[in-house]
């Protein structure tokens, strides 16, 4: 199937946060995008911009040479791609489906499989970077796939990523996120920490930060996520309720290789404290107040 940009359609689903960012940028390459969303108001702005609303995945699906998802959690994957009424059912023969969410490896490869035997092409193509480096093309996708399909939709990825890499087969994509959560969980620990301190010690943390971000300490989230934190900007790039999403699928996959994984589970543990204080919706930022109230 040739995915010439002004003749392919993209069926794009999960206008969110992030989602709605990644859609826009793909319209303004001149693809043709149709949209769906659970709640239609978050898809008005892309609509305005010349997407084309679609009530129905299935009709989505069956209109559309690729669709990529972008939503919540993995039983929202799973019904819709799995379902009687989703993706996999009613995507034409030879499309390519493109699931963006972080989600279960294992889920990643079932749907692989269901897809292979429809002769369709399933990637797993989970992103990091936040809203952020949605807004600005600039997310790092990691995918899991086969290299044919991959180097089908590569340039429709690279419209929404810089760092866009096939990691290995299906499920390859949702592991490698799961690297990234694991490497973020204990940062964001440190990070916090390290605020509270500069605090504590009576100093002023942005003088702090622009000491310390420059050095072995540097990291996205202490330059993007730590000045957020000292100016009190809890708003979402990524939601807490997510981001602990993201780690107990990370916990179940390293259980089940026989891995133990210390600091991902204590960041977890305090993140479900932050989520109990009233906080899910919030950025994953809003750690800083588990430790300001100590």
């Amino acid at each position: 199937m040739s995915l010439q940009t002004d003749k392919t359609v993209i069926g794009f689903i999960g206008t969110g946060v992030m989602g709605k960012s990644m859609a826009g940028h793909l319209l303004k390459a001149g693809y043709r995008v149709l949209v769906y969303n659970r709640t239609k108001a978050k898809a008005e702005e892309l609509i305005a911009q010349g997407a084309v609303w679609v009530d129905r995945v299935a009709d989505l699906a069956s209109s559309a040479q690729v669709v990529i998802t972008m939503v919540g959690y993995p039983q929202d994957v799973e019904e819709i791609y799995l379902s009687t009424d989703g993706i996999v059912a009613n995507a034409q023969p030879g499309s390519y489906l493109i699931d963006m969410t972080t989600s279960k490896p294992s889920l990643a490869r079932k749907i692989y499989d269901e897809a292979k035997q429809r002769s369709l092409h399933a990637l797993d193509a989970p992103v990091s970077g936040g809203d952020i480096g949605a807004r600005e093309a600039r997310l790092t996708i990691m995918a899991g796939g086969d290299a044919e399909a991959f180097a089908a939709v590569e340039p429709i990825l690279k419209v929404m990523g810089t760092n866009v890499i096939l990691q290995g087969g299906p499920g390859a994509g949702q592991h490698t996120k799961m690297c990234n959560q694991i490497a973020i969980a204990s940062n964001m620990i440190g990070v916090c920490e390290a605020i509270a301190y500069a605090k504590k010690a009576g100093l002023d943390p942005s003088r702090v930060l622009k000491s310390i971000e420059a050095g072995a300490a540097g990291s996205w989230s202490l330059s993007n996520l730590a000045p957020r934190m000292i100016a009190g900007n809890f708003a979402p790039g990524f939601y807490v309720k997510h981001f602990i999403k993201d780690m107990t699928i990370a916990l179940e996959a390293a259980k089940e290789m026989g891995l133990l994984t210390p600091g991902l589970e204590l960041s977890q543990s305090l993140y479900k404290e932050l989520a109990a204080m009233g906080e899910e919706d919030s950025g994953t930022q809003a750690l800083i107040k588990w430790f300001d109230k100590q």
